[in-house]
């Protein structure tokens, strides 16, 4: 699914982080992210979107190597990039929109993928109530909580029935039971449609239960990537959880 190889990036006038840095990610796969602030997480991020490009190597995703973010690759940012002028149902549509304007062309939207209105507003339907949001669709983002518009933000990316959900923080400053009910879905989305699934955290709770596999960024030079195996993922109650998390903890003071 994704392939980076060789990568090396710095920001102009930074040491860098990533040199000589590789990592592969099946397909649905659900990978964690986690590492000290400034580590490079959400860079890694942008590279698999293709919002960036590296100094050197490549990002292969399903074996095309591109510089421009492709139409199946589903984005949810932390501060969730809702339109304010815009209600939720108009948020949620906002892909829909922006496919109709290019048309399938294999670039900014499948090829194949035109639709009518119709089923558009009824899959947008769907989405806002699997997100339990439905009756919210006539508001703004400003009248709406941090965990409404996040439920918001995974409906607009999810309508468009991505293969490979990118996730930056998207849990931060929820309240705990609105974090674990959206952590659930994403894992239910991915058991349901294989749906390859990468998630940029700082919490070490989540890394372990979002993350099949964990990758430990460093503050210093990430040259080889340290992986780690997470077999119990998604399972609070299994014996290994405590431990794992200790161990990634053990492994980001390493890191630090």
């Amino acid at each position: 699914m994704i392939d980076i190889s060789n990568l090396t990036f710095s920001y102009p006038g930074q040491p860098n982080l990533f040199d000589g840095f590789s990592i592969s990610i099946s397909e649905g796969e659900c990978w964690s992210i986690i590492g000290p602030s400034g580590c490079g997480k959400t860079t890694l991020l942008y590279f698999m979107s293709r919002l960036i490009k590296p100094n050197s190597g490549s990002v292969r995703i399903d074996g095309e190597v591109s510089i421009r973010p492709r139409p199946k690759t589903g984005l949810v940012l932390q501060d969730h990039g809702l339109l304010p002028w815009s209600t939720t149902q108009k948020n949620v549509s906002l892909g829909f929109n922006v496919r109709r304007f290019y048309g399938p062309d294999g670039l900014h939207a499948p090829s194949g993928s035109k639709m009518n209105r119709k089923t558009e507003l009824q899959i947008v339907d769907h989405w806002l109530n699997r997100l339990g949001i439905s009756d919210l669709r006539d508001k703004y983002p400003s009248q709406m909580s941090r965990g409404q518009r996040q439920r918001a933000a995974l409906a607009r990316t999810l309508a468009l029935s991505p293969d490979l959900l990118l996730m930056d923080e998207p849990f931060s400053a929820l309240d705990a039971p609105t974090r674990k009910d959206l952590q659930d879905l994403v894992i239910e989305l991915n058991r349901e449609r294989n749906m390859t699934c990468v998630t940029v955290t700082h919490n070490i709770d989540e890394a372990v239960f979002m993350g099949q596999k964990i990758l430990i960024l460093a503050r210093s030079i990430n040259s080889e990537p340290v992986v780690i195996d997470n077999p119990s993922a998604t399972d609070l109650n299994h014996d290994s959880f405590q431990a794992m998390c200790q161990k990634i903890e053990n492994r980001l003071e390493r890191s630090a």
